[in-house]
């Protein structure tokens, strides 16, 4: 099939070059002109595993091209808008200027019977909002988001857990709406079906629904798992106060089936360009509908969540001996989450920051997003080298859970660099008896 994806940011980069893998004619369209320039000579502009590969064999294959002239994706019959919903400046609400943009370059090319497929993170009614800006047109809209994790994004793509379609629904005799596709939208589902092949065929759960239920889906996911992290890390804050161990309290409670040990990590948080502004958007949403009570929670999921980074800051001028100011404090991170170079709302580089801004003499390691990380914080020092990193370093914080940090780096060999062995393990992710065993401070997150 031919496919379009507008927005080529890390969605729709990850989704055109997946989608060329399973054998579809796509062209990414992006008004970044450096951007496109990287993705046609096959260079991805972000650190994502497998999408390099992916990359240079759509191009190679001819199935893959980029552009930055909606025009070029005319010959589209679906067409993907993956473009970004930012938190708006001043506020919580998703910033949908990027969204509205897309959907009014795509009336410009529209065929009667293309199928405008949005992918974006958006507030609950945007997509009916957005179907009657194509009327006219004789294409469909449905709302099909996407559930990837970074790091993973192109099994994901690939591989989904899950397919959620929401369609347009027909109106029953007194006018609400009765949940049954209409003849559009049973037309649509069935194309994303097509779309969607290899994985419909190894038997991932295609759901067909609303538009509502669509974008609460999405939304309704990164909640929970925002707030099952933030719930974990409310016990770790507990945990602390009685000298508990919050990492066997998650063993112990994860063992339930109806709990599940998965995303009961305690550590400094979540970050990243999704949960963050996602819960929040969600917030505002929720208090323009007259319901804020009913997920007032999140705001206190989000208050916790910050909160962990101030914890790991005060552990790591404990660790400092108890003034930061003048030592030297190797902060092993700066990406939000191993497997990616993606630096937005990071908690690690907060927590640079804010022991820069105490006087440490900071140097952040990383072995993928130091780039980014200098571009946004210059003030800080930076270095690729993990030894140099931790050469006569007065405390050690881990803060990004890379393997090189946790199953490379032995507390043997970092004990014979750094000037004092203090480490601060601000992801649980030590051995914290075998770094005790070798003479380090080991001062862990919700551990004793």
């Amino acid at each position: 099939m031919r496919l379009s994806v507008v927005g080529c940011g890390y969605l729709g980069a990850v989704h055109a070059a997946a989608m060329a893998s399973i054998g579809h004619e796509v062209i990414g369209i992006d008004v970044d002109e450096r951007k496109i320039e990287q993705l046609s000579s096959g260079v991805a502009p972000f650190f994502e595993p497998d999408l390099q590969e992916l990359l240079a064999d759509g191009l190679a294959a001819g199935r893959l091209t980029f552009s930055t002239d909606i025009a070029d994706a005319a010959a589209a019959t679906v067409h993907f808008i993956g473009v970004g919903t930012p938190q708006q400046k001043g506020g919580y609400a998703a910033d949908l200027t990027y969204v509205d943009a897309a959907v009014d370059s795509l009336r410009t090319i529209l065929k009667p019977g293309d199928l405008i497929a949005g992918k974006s993170t958006v507030p609950v009614g945007t997509a009916a909002r957005l179907a009657t800006r194509i009327e006219g047109s004789g294409a469909t809209l449905v709302w099909n988001p996407e559930f990837l994790r970074e790091g993973w994004a192109v099994k994901d793509t690939i591989e989904p857990d899950r397919l959620v379609v929401g369609v347009p629904v027909s109106d029953g005799i007194d006018g609400t709406a009765t949940g049954e596709a209409t003849a559009g939208g049973q037309r649509a589902a069935d194309i994303l079906r097509e779309v969607y092949a290899p994985a419909v065929a190894t038997g991932t759960p295609f759901i067909v629904t609303d538009y509502a239920t669509a974008e609460l889906v999405k939304v309704a996911a990164n909640a929970f798992l925002a707030t099952k992290i933030s719930f974990i890390n409310a016990m770790a804050e507990i945990s602390e106060a009685v000298g508990a161990d919050v990492t066997q309290l998650a063993d112990a409670i994860g063992h339930d089936v109806r709990i599940g040990r998965r995303f009961l990590g305690a550590g400094i948080g979540f970050g990243g360009g999704c949960l963050p502004k996602d819960i929040r958007a969600f917030s505002a949403r929720a208090e323009e509908l007259g319901k804020g009570d009913a997920v007032g929670f999140l705001r206190e999921v989000d208050a916790i969540n910050l909160r962990r980074r101030e914890r790991a800051v005060e552990l790591a001028v404990e660790a400092s001996g108890g003034n930061a100011f003048g030592k030297k404090i190797a902060v092993l991170g700066a990406a939000f989450k191993p497997h990616s170079d993606d630096i937005r709302d990071s908690p690690a580089l907060d927590v640079a920051v804010r022991l820069h801004g105490l006087g440490a003499q900071v140097v952040v390691t990383d072995p993928a997003a130091i780039d980014n990380a200098r571009r946004a914080h210059p003030q800080l020092a930076y270095t690729d080298d993990l030894d140099d990193a931790l050469r006569a370093a007065d405390a050690v914080i881990v803060v990004t859970e890379w393997d090189e940090y946790r199953r490379v780096l032995t507390p043997q060999h970092a004990g014979s660099l750094v000037g004092a062995k203090a480490v601060v393990d601000g992801r649980n992710c030590l051995d914290a008896a075998a770094w005790r065993a070798e003479g380090w401070r080991y001062f862990g997150m919700g551990r004793p």
